[in-house]
């Protein structure tokens, strides 16, 4: 169980530094917002669910 939760935290790490470094550069390009919005949306649908499931894990591993 340790593992699934250290591999789910590296993962919201890793889409975190992804969302931070992206989103402003979507938002620079010129159109960017219009024909990555559904990329941005993506994104940020699956780093809430990463956000819960780490919630959910962590209290199997302590």
């Amino acid at each position: 169980m340790t593992l699934i939760f250290q591999l789910t935290l590296f993962a919201l790490i890793g889409l975190s530094f992804l969302l931070v470094i992206g989103v402003p550069v979507v938002f620079a390009s010129p159109n960017g917002w219009t024909e990555n919005k559904g990329t941005v949306f993506s994104g940020l649908g699956i780093w809430f669910l990463l956000v819960f499931a780490v919630g959910i894990l962590n209290s199997f591993v302590i």
